[in-house]
């Protein structure tokens, strides 16, 4: 009972929503973007790192058990809540939050038995961008792996479906708003599935880059100590091989995030391809094409009880543009530092998590959505009926193949006059024409719904 007083109070206190409102639709996301993620983030870099020197080895390395290998892996594996926030408690102190993490490493250290000889190789040689500038990618990667990639697939196998279910059904196009050449329900949505999957492949071919170089990316105090190394070569071993990472090389103290700009540019414009998506969905939805899976109980409208708002797609369509502001503000500033570096890199880094939050809220709305439609044919098959001018295009068409005089021309006289054009009307213009009876009745067996293409 208090833990559950306790989850409303957060939801309620919260101030941003993704933490309040839809924590429970992103959860999973915070062993990648919260807080406590970053930290243990952290201590996963400096404990592999340290692995690292001693599998190099490090002559003062060369007698550390590896067997304990392990153990010390565990310790950011398992590492707890009350675990970070002893990390917490010693930036009280620091007032650094990467040197808190060292600390708190060297006292696992201790509290395993570990010989103090060993200790000052945490951290050894490294600025603390060498762990965020690790740390963060790495965090960026496997939340975008594990959480958001699988939920965007979900969406492209529902719109795949959908396609494939509605391949056949003949369907109003509109250009300009206005009724246009009659096209395929499926085909409409295929066009939004072939958008993302070419956009995804884009999102896959970008790098996760990290730096890892020393103070200014020189490697200045592991050379002084250990001349001999290749430090460069150990760098790209450990970024690459043991993190999965793209080492970055040159770089000046910190990763220059153009790889990490590229990467928010892409989850904008497949926001952006999704955002398209809502829209002609909500048209649908206004002109009747849809309606929608009632559930019990539910309220569309506080003052009108007919109506069943089609708030799945508003909600996803408005997640999508907050997400896509953070994403274009992330993909602008993040590139651009001072001379060797400032503050504000790390500052914004932590908020990367904000719009992979927002864009798998609006997925997770948008799927919703999806799984409410229920396909109203009558509708579909109305607007077809009632707009028999669309045939005129391939009347024409055919008209110019049999060189018959000014077609266009004709047609649009028929066609344009702001009086409806009904069945009747397209069959007494075409019983009108003085061309041959086989080409009419080509002509006739043109329709609204069959006039589809391929």
């Amino acid at each position: 009972m208090y833990l559950c007083v306790l989850i409303i109070t957060v939801m309620l206190t919260s101030i941003s929503p993704i933490d309040g409102r839809y924590y429970r639709q992103v959860s999973d996301l915070s062993s990648y973007y919260s807080e406590f993620a970053l930290i243990r983030y952290r201590v996963r870099v400096e404990i592999e790192y340290f692995i690292a020197l001693c599998e190099l080895p490090l002559p003062q390395l060369s007698s550390f058990d590896h067997s304990l290998f392990d153990t010390l892996r565990a310790i950011y594996r398992d590492m707890t809540e009350d675990e970070a926030a002893e990390v917490k408690e010693i930036e009280k102190t620091t007032n650094h939050d990467v040197k808190a993490v060292e600390y708190y490493i060297k006292r696992q250290f201790d509290r395993l038995g570990i010989a103090p000889r060993y200790k000052e190789f945490v951290h050894f040689g490294l600025t603390s961008q060498d762990i965020n500038n690790t740390a963060v990618p790495l965090s960026l990667m496997e939340g975008i792996q594990d959480v958001y990639l699988p939920q965007l697939y979900e969406v492209i196998n529902t719109l795949d479906g959908m396609a494939e279910d509605w391949k056949d059904i003949p369907m109003l196009a509109r250009t300009h708003g206005q009724p246009a050449s009659p096209t395929r329900l499926g085909k409409e949505i295929a066009v939004f599935t072939a958008r993302l999957r070419e956009q995804q492949k884009m999102l896959l071919a970008v790098p996760f880059s990290a730096k890892f170089g020393g103070a200014t990316g020189n490697f200045n105090a592991h050379y002084a100590a250990y001349p001999d190394i290749d430090w460069n070569a150990f760098a790209e071993d450990f970024v690459e091989d043991r993190l999965g990472l793209k080492r970055s090389y040159p770089t000046t103290q910190i990763e220059h995030y153009d790889n990490t700009a590229a990467l928010f540019d892409a989850v904008k414009r497949i926001n952006n391809i999704l955002v398209d998506l809502c829209r002609d969905m909500w048209t649908y939805i206004s002109m009747e094409y849809f309606k929608q899976k009632i559930k019990a109980g539910e309220v569309g409208s506080s003052a009108m009880p007919h109506k069943v708002n089609p708030i799945d797609f508003e909600n996803a369509e408005g997640n999508f543009l907050m997400a896509n502001a953070v994403c274009e503000f992330l993909a602008s500033k993040l590139p651009i530092s001072r001379l060797q570096r400032d503050l504000t890199d790390s500052t914004t880094l932590r908020n990367v998590g904000v719009p992979i939050a927002h864009t798998v809220i609006a997925l997770k709305s948008l799927q919703k959505g999806l799984g409410k439609l229920i396909l109203n044919r009558d509708a579909i098959e109305r607007d077809l009926s009632d707009n028999w001018e669309v045939v005129a295009e391939g009347i024409q068409t055919i008209l110019r193949r049999e060189g018959y005089p000014n077609p266009y021309e004709t047609l649009k006289a028929l066609t344009r006059t702001g009086q409806a054009v009904s069945d009747r009307t397209i069959r007494d213009f075409i019983d009108s024409l003085d061309i041959a009876e086989s080409v009419k009745d080509e002509l006739r067996r043109l329709t609204p719904f069959n006039y589809t293409g391929r």
